[in-house]
């Protein structure tokens, strides 16, 4: 028989999954259901109220974050490289210059979705600028809808892997402070740090081989099945001068931006900074700021950022009754009598976390999971950078598997209605198995993650 300590936190966990099928903001579940579950427990004499002593302080602590300061510059300078059609110059310009080739247009769509992606860090908003400007040209062309469809949703889901990105920059600060907990239960009083810039670094060598994955892929079906990826019969041709002036302006700031992080020259928040002013003065170039969309970008800076910073202030409360309950020494149990030891600890976190993307987003999975599981995986000896980069790989197949991946979701609701549902969910499986093959190499050879930041850092 369950403790009735046992029992309540299996009512905790009901009472969170049921908040999150009522389509409620995830934020007020994770509080809410939080609190209920401690008045519940107080007045039943199980829980401890000197638990919730702890929350004021801890929302101190998000206000004062440093690192998460990153997050709303980091989102501004994403907004506004989307909103000044820097992304779709860039496409034409590309487009231009590949689309007579066969293939020319998805290889296009796949080099501007990873550009795109890193400079936003946002899923939603690269499948869906991708949608919007690419598939009615790739199927007007003659382009297979699986082709064409899977190609935008997986290019958008590199926003995940490619820094600078926002899942980066949270699951930096949750891994580094998990890494100092797991340190300090062994008894180590002076800990290591691990900082948003050694995950950038980590992640840079998988995002790049996963893209060079997506083009092989791409590159094969166009020689194999050329009927799938015809060449253009309507693209204009694009001069250099042309090509370059689209081309730099994005290349130069997102350079800009992760060379200062990786280089120690600035931290994650001045890099996000400079990103920011960056992105703004290149919209003014463009001809493309004036004060109503510069208000626009503004809005939607903050409705992310009011998003991102109320999920991780339920998240803390959530996880403080959680503790309360004695979750963490469960989760400690399962996990370290898992068969296959460490390895087993591994897969289930890998597993739950994959689950959880169909239904919660990166930024509910960082905040709630990554504090529970994160010291008990680090304090088994795993590695925190190695660690983040397999959770970010893991999050991006999820987003893109059917029938629940939320990239999939966002094409749908963009793409024209001759579109089917299943040529999108069909296109994305093959680069599926792509990425679950950069998630195995990652796995078998964990010097590509920890071999740039050692090489950067050590």
């Amino acid at each position: 028989m369950f403790e009735p300590q046992a029992w309540m936190l299996l009512l905790l966990l009901l009472g969170l999954f049921a908040g999150l099928a009522t389509g409620y903001p995830v934020a007020f579940v994770l509080g809410g259901v939080a609190l209920l579950s401690a008045g519940a427990g107080m007045a039943l004499g199980l829980f401890d109220a000197s638990f919730l002593e702890a929350f004021p302080n801890r929302v101190f602590g998000v206000m004062t974050n440093e690192t998460l300061v990153a997050v709303p510059l980091f989102v501004f300078m994403g907004v506004m490289l989307e909103r000044s059609r820097i992304a779709e110059s860039l496409l034409e310009a590309v487009a231009g210059l590949f689309g007579r080739k066969r293939g020319g247009l998805v290889v296009a769509v796949l080099l501007v979705g990873a550009v795109l992606a890193a400079s936003t860090g946002i899923v939603g908003a690269t499948v869906v600028a991708m949608g919007l400007i690419s598939l009615p040209t790739m199927l007007r062309n003659g382009y297979c809808p699986r082709l064409a469809s899977g190609a935008i949703c997986a290019s958008g889901t590199l926003g995940q892997v490619i820094p600078p990105s926002i899942v980066l920059v949270l699951l930096g600060d949750q891994l580094g402070n998990a890494y100092q907990q797991a340190q300090l239960q062994q008894g180590v009083f002076a800990p290591d740090t691990v900082s948003v810039g050694d995950l950038f670094a980590g992640a840079l060598v998988p995002g790049l081989l996963l893209v060079a994955l997506y083009l092989g892929y791409a590159l094969w079906v166009a020689w194999r099945q050329p009927e799938r990826a015809p060449a253009l019969r309507d693209v204009k041709a694009r001069s250099l001068g042309q090509l370059l002036k689209a081309i730099v302006p994005p290349l130069a700031l997102i350079g800009l931006v992760l060379g200062a992080i990786l280089g120690g020259f600035a931290t994650p928040t001045e890099a996000a900074a400079v990103g920011a002013v960056g992105a703004t003065v290149f919209a003014a170039l463009y001809g493309q700021l004036d004060r109503k969309r510069l208000a626009e970008v503004a809005t939607q800076t903050v409705k992310v950022t009011a998003m991102v910073f109320a999920i991780l202030v339920g998240a803390a409360l959530f996880s403080l009754v959680f503790r309360g309950y004695g979750g963490d020494d469960l989760v400690h149990s399962a996990l370290t009598t898992l068969p296959g030891g460490t390895w087993g600890a591994i897969v289930a976190v890998m597993l739950l976390m994959f689950l959880l993307g169909f239904v919660l987003d990166f930024i509910e999975i960082v905040f709630v999971v990554v504090p529970i599981v994160g010291p008990v995986l680090l304090a088994l000896g795993v590695d925190p950078v190695w660690l983040g980069v397999m959770m970010a790989i893991n999050l991006q197949t999820s987003f893109l598997t059917p029938p629940f991946g939320f990239a999939l979701f966002y094409l749908r609701g963009v793409a024209p209605p001759e579109l089917r549902t299943s040529d999108i969910y069909r296109g994305a499986v093959p680069f599926i198995g792509l990425q679950l093959l950069m998630l195995a190499a990652v796995a078998a050879f964990p010097w590509l993650a920890t071999g740039l930041p050692d090489f950067l850092y050590k």
